[in-house]
């Protein structure tokens, strides 16, 4: 194992706060405060997760408070962590705009005030409410220009829409400007074509990347990445796999299905340029970025075909993890005989500095 574990201080690029439900509704404006409970707050995950599971590490999933990630983050040897949200995962899922908007801008408040503010070697990504893409953007700038937050977190299940759509380009226009990264991020996993599964870990291992699937597939043959040239987006907590079959099944199918395109709305290929190639120069240009965890085994396959220049360390903390697990697993990344040194230190700080700015 090289001594490079030894000298580098670790990002953590996706880690994750139990919400203080009570806390929030507190910075609510008073007609929803007064009549507020926590299923009016925030949408269900979905139906599964109500499944009682065994043998998760002791002490996951227990509401750390802010405190105790900053004994985390000592104790990992972490120097920065980007915090994302647990029940509000189902951001996606609002159906009326009022609670929408307001709950977003609650959640945010309560991140700066109880985490960000107070510990500056933690940021956060912001939560917007995407169906209401005027006042999405505007309280992107907050959460940015006010707030210092890094990062908008863009759900990977949605009520309407894809995340390549028309709609959502403000979004992205914003986010160029504002050089603030998005991140898709999974967590709710209902109306996938999995309802009917009988196991959660079964819905939970699809579910994820099926939600990275269908947001990168939407957005490439939209032409995100080409009409938004200094666009960063990350798609987290999918894992690694799901990158070579988009690779391999969209380059077979737009070659075989190109689009009729008389107005230059969907993807533009560079002259001699293969699909695949169209998308391994999107993440080596740095607009596509993949969160990981330490033991994924394909890691070093990952290194040599996108380059290890696309991929961040990924706690999950304090959810199906904890402190020992996730030392072992940042062990088990530095003894990868697969990949060098350089890559190694990509992987647990450059890569998140690169992406969060």
């Amino acid at each position: 194992m090289s001594n490079i574990a030894g000298d580098l201080a670790y990002w953590d690029g996706d880690g994750h706060v139990i919400e203080d439900i009570d806390g929030i509704v507190k910075m609510l404006p008073k007609p929803f405060r007064d009549r507020i409970s926590l299923t009016q707050l925030v949408p269900p995950l979905d139906h599964h997760h109500s499944a009682i599971v065994v043998d998760v590490p002791e002490g996951a999933f227990q509401p750390v408070g802010p405190q105790g990630w900053a004994d985390f983050m000592v104790q990992g040897g972490f120097e920065q962590a980007i915090l994302y949200p647990t029940w509000f995962l189902a951001v996606g899922k609002y159906v009326e705009e009022p609670i929408a908007r307001a709950a977003t801008r609650a959640y945010n408040d309560w991140l700066h005030e109880q985490y960000t503010g107070p510990f500056p070697q933690m940021n956060g990504a912001g939560l917007i409410p995407m169906m209401d893409v005027g006042y999405a953007v505007e309280e992107m700038h907050r959460c940015v220009e006010e707030l210092g937050f890094k990062a908008i977190m863009l759900p990977s299940n949605l009520i309407k829409g894809t995340l390549g759509s028309k709609e959502f380009h403000p979004l992205y226009a914003a986010a160029e400007k504002l050089d603030c990264a998005l991140s898709v991020h999974g967590g709710a996993h209902d109306n996938f074509g999995m309802n009917d599964f009988n196991t959660f870990a079964a819905y939970h291992a699809v579910g994820h990347t099926h939600g990275m699937v269908l947001a990168l597939t939407s957005m490439l043959f939209n032409g995100v990445f080409d009409k938004f040239p200094n666009i960063k987006i990350g798609f987290l907590e999918g894992g690694l796999a799901w990158i070579f079959m988009i690779l391999e099944r969209c380059a077979g199918s737009y070659g075989a299905f190109k689009p009729y395109d008389p107005e230059g709305e969907y993807l533009q290929l560079a002259d001699g340029e293969s699909m695949r190639d169209y998308i391994l120069r999107h993440i080596r240009e740095g607009r596509i970025y993949l969160g990981i965890e330490g033991d994924e085994p394909d890691i070093g396959y990952a290194a040599t075909i996108i380059g290890s220049e696309a991929l961040f360390f990924s706690s999950d903390f304090p959810h199906e993890v904890n402190e020992e697990t996730i030392n072992a697993e940042i062990d088990e990344l530095f003894a990868l005989d697969s990949i060098g040194d350089q890559a190694k230190a990509n992987i647990m700080r450059h890569n998140s500095e690169r992406f969060y700015s």
